[in-house]
Order: structure tokens, then sequence, then C-alpha cells
């Protein structure tokens, strides 16, 4: 296995001096403690700045540098005055706040900062040059060492070189407001690969890439040819180690010192902020929240809200700042809903080990991360981890990268303070079973996607070297009254209605998406209406659709047809070839999907499908051409067909469709029925194809359709159906 060489801004230990002795700690960061794992195993070498060692003598200075080789760390030295333009300057004051799209927060007059950053960044290239061997692999990371994978091409052609944002990458109108834009983005395409946290993050990269260097991607979207050589630009959200979380929580000591928060304020739910104090952690807006969940929800009032403030670059005004406006508005909220022998605000400024901060995620009932950007926030996923008995609620801000993995939190505009008081009170209130539900399928998130599986997949990436759609129907807003009269005056009526994007909305999960008690009564009450048969076509399993909807009088079909009761009857299932084919298309999705966060895979009777409906939009582009090309000789050697639906590819046996549904409906029809179909996404293509043309087909949404009319949403379908009853007017 080839060698590893990380380099960083800091090392992942810190020195301290006390009373001329030095000691070397572990860090802290977030950085250091995601690839601490991966620097003990793989015997790699960790290049970075310690911590401050300018008053240090050069005995001890030397001393030190050998207590870090043994350590397989190479410390990058830097005086004081480095440290303010390099660090505080250029990166924590410039680069920062612009990737974060803070434009008003950078000052972007620092030509001497960038100067001086960029002597940095040549100390670090040269001394990963000095310590490389032949077939070592570089790992660059994050905006501090934006220019050194350029510096090390220049030294090394031939080296392997990778380099992962820890933020956001801003929109290409923000990045370009960089006086020095060029330089950086040469800088990063030294690399062979690039990594970002979120799909989008890196779309913003390949828009600032053809605005300001015309360079075009291919058009996967994944790889541009630059300077003779293949970039790759890769999505890696990184994870925690979720496994030493859940088992850290687990520990009686932890359990015991929950228990004792929790015993403090006894009967009194509680909220958890944890956050540096950092003007993009949204700490202000959220404690703005809390006030008006108090000011406005008297039942809530009970609440107790901590707030960890993790001290961050003391000394600068703007941080200072934010402390100063943190203190004054905790008082605030204390001094007007506080008492004798309650106070709802602890705000904490103060770092934490990880031990008590474990045992206040054990403790919280509900855990607030409402940053204004971050680039993926690991404070939600370590929240998650700690859940061990699956209980509590995340709420999460969506301009975290976290938010495209974590869907099962409530997600939340951290600019709308009403929303999230809304969204807290919620928490507050939510039902044990949905909680561990949600939980649940969080906390599986966050196992599978852990800080493991990120490294190894950037690493994975270093090492490796039809007919036009239909025209759309037309509109059916302002005809819907008239076509509803028509429908009401037919003496013989069967309906064939999808579910998910057609009576609920599309959910994020298929299992978020269960139906209300206002349909399940609209339903009984349309099949009750004389003359009137009700169908219900959905690609779901039959075992779903009987615990919904079994105790309705109305006709069900599921799996697009493969299985079917009839009203009041027992669940039939159609004769299949066998599915042997099914173990390679599982292997191909549970392959494709370890590369891509948000996807499901779900198996049915006669098909599987791959849902990629929480995807980044580019990121299920790319990887839905890639198995489309891939499916195709399982095609072809098995007789199946794969089904494009709303954010969702089906790999079937041919012939098991919808139409199948149509067919049955047909066929349980008296003469002189009128038929009304109801579908929105490509499976009903095949129902509205199977039915005779006088049927009235109507697709909902916006997409191309073979359908006749067309209504916006699954609103106007509950509406259009309520028309039909007896009196209704829609």
């Amino acid at each position: 296995m080839p060698r590893l060489l990380i380099l960083a801004n800091r090392l992942p230990v810190t020195l301290s001096s006390t009373d001329g002795e030095v000691s070397i700690v572990p860090s802290t960061g977030g950085l250091a403690t995601a690839l601490r794992a991966l620097h003990e195993r793989n015997e790699a070498l960790w290049i970075g700045w310690p911590g401050d060692a300018s008053s240090l003598p050069e005995p001890q200075r030397s001393a030190v540098a050998a207590r870090l080789r043994e350590m397989r760390a190479v410390a990058i030295h830097l005086d004081p005055s480095e440290v303010s333009q390099y660090y505080e300057g250029l990166a924590s004051g410039i680069l920062w706040p612009l990737l974060h799209h803070f434009t008003d927060t950078a000052p972007l007059d620092g030509e001497q900062l960038f100067e001086t950053y960029e002597a940095i960044n040549e100390r670090f290239a040269a001394a990963a040059a000095a310590q490389y061997r032949p077939g070592d692999l570089l790992w660059v990371h994050d905006y501090h060492l934006m220019l050194v994978p350029e510096l090390l091409r220049r030294r090394l052609p031939r080296a392997r070189i990778g380099f992962f944002l820890h933020t956001p990458f801003p929109s290409s109108e923000v990045f370009r407001m960089l006086p020095w834009r060029e330089r950086l983005l040469h800088g990063l395409l030294g690399a062979d690969v690039i990594g970002f946290q979120t799909a989008s993050y890196r779309r913003h990269f390949l828009h600032t890439l053809t605005r300001l260097l015309d360079l075009e991607p291919e058009p996967e979207g994944d790889a541009l040819a630059y300077d003779g050589r293949r970039v790759r630009l890769g999505v890696h959200p990184i994870g925690i180690d979720a496994r030493a979380f859940a088992e850290l929580a687990g520990r009686a000591g932890i359990q015991a010192e929950a228990r004792q928060i929790r015993d403090q304020a006894p009967g009194r739910p509680i909220v958890l902020g944890v956050d540096r104090l950092d003007y993009t952690k949204g700490i202000r807006l959220r404690l703005a929240a809390i006030e008006r969940l108090l000011d406005r929800s008297p039942p809530h009032r009970r609440v107790r809200f901590v707030q960890l403030a993790v001290p961050s670059r003391p000394g600068v005004g703007a941080y200072e700042q934010i402390r100063k406006d943190v203190h004054e508005m905790v008082g605030r909220i204390n001094g007007r809903h506080g008492s004798v022998d309650f106070v709802p605000v602890h705000c904490l400024h103060q770092s934490m080990a990880v031990e008590p901060l474990t045992a206040l995620y054990t403790a919280a009932d509900v855990m607030l991360v409402t940053p204004l950007r971050d680039g993926m926030n690991l404070v939600a996923k370590e929240y998650v981890a700690t859940r061990l008995d699956r209980t509590g609620v995340l709420v999460l801000s969506e301009f975290t990268g976290a938010a495209a993995e974590l869907v099962e939190a409530l997600i939340v505009n951290p600019h709308d303070t009403g929303s999230v008081a809304a969204a807290i009170a919620r928490a507050l209130e939510m039902p044990l079973a949905e909680q561990r539900s949600r939980m649940t399928a969080l906390r599986d998130s966050v196992a599978a996607h852990d800080v493991h599986r990120w490294a190894r997949s950037f690493l994975a990436d270093l090492e490796r070297d039809g007919a036009p759609a239909p025209a759309p129907a037309p509109l059916c807003e302002a005809t819907a009254p008239d076509l509803a009269s028509r429908v009401r005056k037919a003496r013989a009526l069967t309906l064939i209605l999808d579910y998910d994007g057609t009576l609920v909305p599309l959910a994020p999960r298929p299992e978020l998406a269960p139906p209300d008690a206002e349909l399940r009564c609209l339903l009984e009450a349309v099949a009750s209406r004389v003359g009137t048969q009700v169908h219900l076509a959905s690609g779901r399993r039959w075992q779903e659709l009987e615990r919904w909807f079994g105790a309705l009088p109305i006709h069900l079909h599921a799996e697009h047809g493969v299985c079917c009761r009839p009203s009041g009857g027992a669940w039939t299932t159609l004769p299949l070839p066998p599915v042997t084919w099914k173990k390679g298309v599982l292997g191909l999705l549970a392959e494709i999907s370890r590369r891509t966060p948000g996807c499901l895979v779900e198996e049915k009777s006669a098909g599987v499908a791959w849902h990629y409906r929480t995807v980044e939009v580019e990121l299920a582009r790319a990887r839905l051409r890639e198995l489309t090309g891939r499916l195709e000789g399982l095609l072809a050697e098995h007789d199946l067909e794969a089904l494009p639906g709303l954010e969702v590819l089906e790999v079937r046996t041919r012939g098991a469709s919808k139409a199948l549904a149509g067919r049955r409906a047909l066929a349980n029809a008296t003469e002189g029925t009128s038929f009304v179909a109801i579908g929105d996404d490509r499976t009903d293509e095949d129902l509205f194809a199977a039915l005779p043309a006088s049927a009235l087909t109507i697709h909902v949404g916006h997409g191309p359709s073979r359908a006749a009319f067309r209504l916006p949403d699954p609103a106007a379908v509950r509406s259009f159906l309520r028309s039909l009853l007896p009196g209704g007017d829609g």
C-alpha cells in the first residue's frame, strides 16, 4: 500500500509550554479527529503547523522536531507575524468569509497578506517534496493551502496529488470577487483529484472554471482536461467515527453524567446547540428563534436551551463582537423569561472535551444545528451517533452540506426565525414513534457514510489513474371544473390513480409519505359514489398498500400491477419468470450507492428501484448516466427494461408495468364505463397507453406526458376528486 503524506494547516498535535517544559498533546479539531485513525494505521506522514513555538530556544525546537518525527509529523514553524498575515489575515479574514458567502465581512485589499500566504504555501510544498518517495500519495487539505497542489506539481510532475475542500465552494459570482481568483484556481488544478463535500459545491467550482479559465468539463461533469492531465472532481461528504461516538455514549460514566444533566432541571426538555463562536454559525439568529418560542408559545416556556460556544480566534474584532452580542441576548432572554429557580438559556463560552460533550448530546432532547452556511457540519452527525435509544430530534439548517444526507432531520432556513421557532416546537412535541423512525434512518446514514468510508472513497479516486419526449399536455386548471362536470355525468366511472406524486407530495424517502386521514376519507367517499370504482396503482410493495388502504372499498395494484387485490378480496401475484438477474443488478446498485449519498435501493417482486430523490442534482445525473450505461448488458441478456420515473430508475421484468392495472380495470368495468387515469411520472405513461382513446388522462406536474390534460400538484388532484362528489364544485 502506498504511503500517504497529509498536508494540513495544523498538525494533529499541539505544542504547549509551561515553566520551560514543552508538552505535545493531541489536537481536538475536526480535521485532526477525522484523519487521526488514517494517520496512525497507514504509516502516514503529517505536515503542518504545530502551534506557536517562536519563544522556544533552538535546542528545544530541535528536541520538539525529533519528538514529532517519532510521531510521523513534520512541523512547519510560523512566527507570529506570519500567523497574523497568512492565517488570521488571508485564510481566516478573507477566504473563510468569502467561501461562506459573507461578502461584506471580507476585506479584499490584502496584497501583502496574499504574498505571505503564497510564501507559506511554498514552504508546505517544499517540505512535502523533501519527504516524498516515488509512489507516495499526497493529500492536501482545505483553503489554507489552495496553492500547494500546483506548487507540488512543479516539483513532482508525476506524483499523485489530491486536494479536499472542507468548506463550501461559493457561487462563481462570489469567488470572482477575489483579486487572486485565477491564481487560486490554477493552484487547485495542480491536483489529480479535487474533492468537495457536495455536488452543488462541485457545480459552483465548474461554473467558476468556465467563467474565469474557459475550461469545460467532460459531459459527466466529474473530470476535465488541464495541462495535459485529467483532473477528477469528486463528491466525498465527510463523516465521523460513528462507532467510536456510539461506544463512548454507551459507557456507564457518560450515561450517568447525562442523567445528572437532566436531573438538574427535572421535567424540562433540553435543547442543545454546539458551535464555534463564529459568525457563520448563526448563533445570534438561533437565540432569536429561542426568544420567539418563549415569547409566543407558553406551553414551551419550560424548555432549557444550552449553547456551547467554543472560543474562536480570540482578539479578532468580528469575533469579539459576536461574543458581546450573544451574551447580551442571553442576558435579555433570561431577564425576561427566567425566575428565581430557573434560567432558560445557558451559554457556555468554553472548549469541552469529547466525554462531557457526548454526555450533553446524550442528555439533549433536541439538537439545533442552524449555521448560516457550513461545508458539512459534523456536530449534527455526532449527535445522531450518540442517540443509542433512537430518540431525540435533529433540527438542521438547509445551508449545511449535511442537509443533503440527513434528510430525516427537520430542515429549516436559519434566517427565518419564525420557522426555526416552529421547528423547535414541532421537535418538542414529536411523538416517540416518529422520533425513532427518523433517528433510525439518520443513524443508518451516519454509520454507512462514516469518516473511514470518506477517506477510502477519496483515496480510491486518487489511486486510480432515445426518442423525443411526448409533447407536454396542456395545463387544465382553467378547464378542471368543466372536466369534473363531464365526469360527474357518467353513469359508470372507473378512476385509476397513482399514489406518490399524485395523491401525496413526493417525500425524501418512501417511508416519509404515508397517507393522511383526509386522503383516506376522500378515497372512501369517491369509491362510495354510485357507479364508481377506484383503482390505486402504485409502484409500492403490496404490504404498504394493504396497511394503508386495505380497509377501504377500492382496488389495489402494487409494484405497477404485478400484485393486485380487488376490493374486499385477496392479494394475488402475477406469475413471473425466474428473477436470477436480481443478484447482478443489486450488486451494481450497491456499488454505485456506496458513492452516492442520499440514494435508496428498493427490492420488489419483479424489479429493483434506485431512488435518488435526495441526491444532489448533478451527482444524480452523473450516477444515472453511469448506471444506464452499465445496465445495458444485463437488460439485453435477461430481457429486462429500465424505466426512469420521477427521481427513480426501476429495473424490472419486461411487461411488468401499470398497463397491467389498466387492463384489469378495463376487464372489471361494465359497458359504457368512463375512465379517468391520473399519474405523475414515466411509469404512468404505460397506464395511459393501455386505456381507450376516450379515457380522460391527467398528468400531474410539468414534465412531458402523453396525457391529455395536466394538474399542477397533488393538492389540485385532491381538489379535482372532491369535485366529483355529489355537490362538489372543485
